[in-house]
């Protein structure tokens, strides 16, 4: 399977799993992941991904990773810092369906956005269940922090 199928996948369960209230998520499928969005038909700058990133982003990771979570991806860095902001201010909440595994702070591999996400290092991306998982935690990620955004 091409990284392009299993993220198209991905979607499918994104788009099956969102939580109503939530509204309907705008996907947009790339090569080498899944943009997630809720609101107009553009690409947000503040969105939920899963994609794959090169190993020297991830630290442990000998191959690549797998990066699933929100981004703050505006412009301007304060903007960013405003974003992450609202979400840790309300961590207490939000923290509990996500665990440890999710890290605040700076976008990897560039130092003016932000995120809440997590990496899968050196996964194996093959199996028939993979696209699940990673539908369902990002998943779990927009359920945990949108409400937040709002």
């Amino acid at each position: 399977m091409t990284d392009w199928e299993l993220f198209d996948q991905v979607a499918e369960v994104v788009r099956g799993s969102v939580p109503p209230g939530l509204g309907r998520p705008q996907l947009q499928v790339r090569h080498h992941g899944l943009k997630a969005w809720f609101g107009g038909g553009e690409p947000q700058r503040e969105h939920y991904e899963a994609q794959i990133i090169p190993a020297e982003l991830a630290p442990g990771a000998r191959d690549r990773a797998l990066e699933i979570g929100f981004h703050a991806e505006h412009r301007a860095e304060p903007d960013n810092e405003a974003a992450l902001a609202r979400l840790l201010a309300a961590e207490a909440a939000w923290r509990p369906g996500l665990g440890g595994d999710a890290v605040t702070g700076a976008f990897l591999g560039r130092g003016g956005w932000r995120r809440v996400s997590e990496t899968w290092n050196d996964p194996v991306l093959d199996g028939a269940d993979v696209p699940f998982e990673i539908g369902v935690r990002l998943v779990d990620y927009m359920r945990a922090l949108e409400p937040h955004r709002r």
